[in-house]
């Protein structure tokens, strides 16, 4: 190749090269404006209600569930709710109608208020039931414990045996996880100046199975029921002793999306068995602490020539009569023939 061509060539990729750069420099000015256009719509825009976390059905609306976020105006629906004309203390403690996936708006129909017909109904998972027990401050938490809070039960009570010795005293926790619908009548949380107003109650809703049902209102009758009060981080471990017992199944190969939906599957699930107990004994060496005797002493028994108290002379069974001769009396049996 001589050096004329030589020279051309070098030139020519030059001014590729210089094309290149400036077809570059000429695209992306042009995006950044319309990126700045585009931040500029989405800010003026108002802002809308919004799910921070999945919201599945029945789950109660609460203060750290949901906030306000901008939103491009052209995309506002009439559905909505809007800052500034919903009110968020009249949304606080409704319940999910329908599915709501984290990041999306949350529609008016989408919720159920209370005192709307089947407002309960709505708050519970299918399946499941609602069960009301008495409390007090005593056995109620002082009060700190509100709708959407998970509760263990208490009960204590007080058996007799027939051995005439002393009592026993108990206290055994006989259902766990159980979710709070409701504080009296109340299923929202009253909050003054970004706090939680805590409130006396007297009654507790729960969310239970059909079976669970049945053991809380036999366990009413049996002695007094006490609320125990769950941590949040309570649902890891108990997952993770659930899968220990294989009572979860986890798919070989699944994904971390797919075990938690699995741990939240298994947590929201009332848990019963394998329950815990303590005595008057563990607590004070002065209280029983074996269980008493339940089994009566064994009746005597019954032969036809051992009189009853306060019964007729010892004889035969069934009809009989008196039969004198002279100074002798003796009881006859009569026969049916």
């Amino acid at each position: 190749m001589d050096k004329k061509k030589l020279v051309m060539l070098v030139v020519a990729l030059l001014i590729a090269a210089g094309t290149a750069f400036a077809a570059k420099s000429m695209f992306s000015g042009a995006a950044a404006p319309q990126a700045g256009a585009a931040t500029a719509v989405a800010a003026t825009g108002p802002k809308v209600l919004v799910a921070q976390k999945a919201l599945p059905v029945g789950t109660i609306i609460t203060a750290d569930s949901v906030s306000y976020q901008d939103w491009p105006k052209e995309l506002v629906k009439d559905a909505y709710f809007i800052e500034g004309e919903a009110d968020m203390q009249k949304l606080l403690g409704t319940v999910v109608r329908y599915p709501i996936t984290a990041g999306q708006p949350i529609t008016q129909g989408g919720l159920v208020a209370p005192g709307d017909r089947g407002f309960l109904a709505a708050a519970l998972a299918p399946g499941m039931r609602a069960v009301t027990i008495p409390v007090s401050a005593k056995t109620g938490v002082g009060g700190f414990i509100f709708p959407g809070d998970r509760v263990d039960l208490v009960l204590t009570q007080q058996v007799t045996g027939t051995d005439g010795g002393q009592p026993l005293k108990a206290s055994e926790t006989i259902l766990r996880n159980m979710r709070v619908l409701a504080t009296d009548q109340a299923t929202d949380n009253d909050v003054v100046d970004g706090k939680t107003v805590v409130h006396a109650f007297s009654t507790v809703t729960l969310e239970v199975t059909p079976r669970i049902a049945e053991k809380v209102a036999v366990a009413q009758e049996l002695g007094t029921i006490s609320l125990s009060l769950r941590s949040i981080s309570d649902n890891q471990a108990d997952f993770e002793r659930i899968l220990a017992a294989g009572q979860v199944k986890v798919p070989e190969g699944a994904t971390k999306a797919q075990e938690d939906q699995l741990m939240h599957q298994a947590m929201t699930q009332p848990i019963e068995g394998n329950t815990t107990y303590v005595t008057g004994g563990d607590v004070s060496r002065f209280q029983r602490s074996s269980r008493p005797s339940m089994t009566a002493a064994p009746a005597a028994p019954m032969t036809a020539a051992a009189p009853a108290p306060n019964g007729p002379p010892a004889g035969p069974i069934g009809p009989v009569v008196r039969v004198t001769r002279g100074k002798d009396v003796s009881v006859e049996a009569v026969s049916s023939h």
